[in-house]
């Protein structure tokens, strides 16, 4: 079938981000990965007080600089020069593998190269291609309460969701959610469910463009975007 639209890479930016910003609650503690993720950190409500950890070892950073005088000491796990809220700390990539380790952050967001039906991630290497590396996806996953994907649905046409990662896994069964420009996946005790599509899509989109197999929830919403 053939999509009744495709977002540009702006659009689509916009619609994952705005959507993983309403996630966060009254003082969590959130850690975004680098690339689409930390776009998330722009559209949180100035009445959600979210403190934010950047694994490069900032625990209070705000928005991404704007302006032509950019502070370019203070940098997301991106290389992203990013703004810090009162109270802001900076400490060393001990400290930061201590808090992703420990069981301090709430939520995890970060991108994937591919996710599956059982909630597993494969996210920092393609075989035969450079990648930058897997720096602490890891500890992060599996240190944080709750773990949600960000990503485009597909890459060059060709699923990221899939009934079984085929790349390197990053984690196995971890996953609580993914947001993409087309839909929110949840994950229960019996696998992947659709809760909410953007209204641009259809349910036929979204199955002709997902490889795994999932369940379309009762009360399947509209994306708020």
């Amino acid at each position: 079938m053939t999509i009744v639209k495709e977002l540009s890479k702006q659009e689509i930016k916009e619609v994952v981000a705005k959507r993983i910003a309403r996630e966060f609650k009254k003082n969590d503690v959130v850690t975004l990965g680098i690339g689409l993720p930390t776009e998330a950190a722009n559209y949180v409500s100035e009445d959600v007080n979210v403190i934010f950890q950047s694994e490069n070892g900032i625990l209070g950073l705000g928005k991404n600089q704007k302006g032509p005088d950019f502070d370019k000491k203070v940098i997301n796990a991106g290389g992203v020069c990013v703004e810090y809220n009162k109270g802001a700390s900076f400490y060393d990539s001990q400290m930061a593998f201590t808090i992703m380790r420990g069981g301090h952050i709430d939520t995890t967001v970060l991108g994937a190269l591919q996710v599956d039906a059982e909630g597993s991630i494969a996210s920092w290497q393609i075989p035969g291609v450079f990648v930058p590396g897997i720096g602490g996806s890891m500890d992060l996953i599996i240190g944080s309460k709750r773990v949600i994907v960000a990503m485009t649905h597909t890459s060059k046409d060709e699923p990221k969701i899939v009934q079984k990662c085929t790349l390197p896994l990053t984690a196995f069964k971890e996953l609580d959610m993914i947001v993409t420009e087309r839909c929110v996946f949840q994950f229960d005790e019996d696998g992947l469910v659709l809760t909410e599509i953007n209204p641009v899509f259809t349910v036929e989109d979204i199955k002709a463009s997902t490889a795994a197999e999932f369940r379309i929830s009762p009360d399947l919403k509209s994306m708020i975007v």
